[in-house]
């Protein structure tokens, strides 16, 4: 939504299209799993009363038209994007299907995961998790709009402390902010490798992919 505070910023949407841009340029692979915090959360209607169940599908099809919006902006620029929805809707986006979705990234193609995993009570980091899983990611990037992990929230806390490096264990036994404690312990389970960044600074997205360290290392076992 960018500076807006609630729908699709077209503006933000151009320039998360650049992004990626930046990396698919130089052949990397890769797939993006939408939110869709800027249109419904879920988790913050079930607290207001709404069935859990029913909240959460209305949070998966928000994140359905944020992907095809993305969708849209990528294309725009070039780039062949195919969205995967966990949720059958065949007039706007193809199934998900494990060995497709591989099969669009050997393309080329950029993949865009929607509606979460399908099923409610399981949020978009787990989404983003399982789906890294699937396909063999050699990285998960959560892009976010801070710098990286911290010891408290940095946007309430000016005395917050940067975090380069942590483990997935301490991430949980410290319960920081980063994940629900589900995609923590998945992504532990698997060895898999994560960098939380800053999405809003310019060129980030490239920066990680070309090796710089960049945001916050979230790793698989503890040194």
């Amino acid at each position: 939504m960018g500076e807006q505070t609630y729908g699709i910023s077209t503006r933000m949407l151009q320039y998360v299209a650049d992004e990626v841009k930046s990396a698919h340029d130089l052949g990397i692979q890769i797939a993006i799993v939408v939110g869709g915090g800027n249109i419904f959360r879920g988790m913050a209607a079930a607290s207001q009363g709404m069935d859990r169940a029913s909240a959460d599908y209305l949070g998966m099809l928000a994140t359905v038209m944020n992907s095809l919006a993305l969708q849209d902006a990528l294309e725009k620029i070039g780039i062949q994007t195919r969205v995967l929805s966990a949720i059958s809707m065949h007039q706007m986006a193809e199934p998900y299907i494990r060995r497709r979705a591989v099969r669009h990234l050997e393309k080329g193609r950029v993949v865009i995961f929607a509606a979460g995993t399908g099923n409610p009570y399981f949020t978009t980091d787990t989404a983003a998790v399982l789906r890294a899983e699937e396909i063999h990611a050699d990285v998960l990037m959560k892009a976010t709009k801070v710098d990286g992990v911290y010891d408290s929230d940095p946007l309430i806390n000016k005395s917050a402390i940067f975090i380069k490096e942590i483990s997935y264990m301490q991430v949980l036994e410290k319960r920081l902010n980063v994940m629900d404690s589900t995609a923590i312990s998945l992504a532990m389970d698997n060895n898999l490798a994560m960098i939380v960044f800053d999405l809003k600074t310019a060129g980030n997205v490239k920066r990680i992919v070309c090796g710089e360290k960049i945001g916050t290392r979230i790793f698989e076992s503890e040194k």
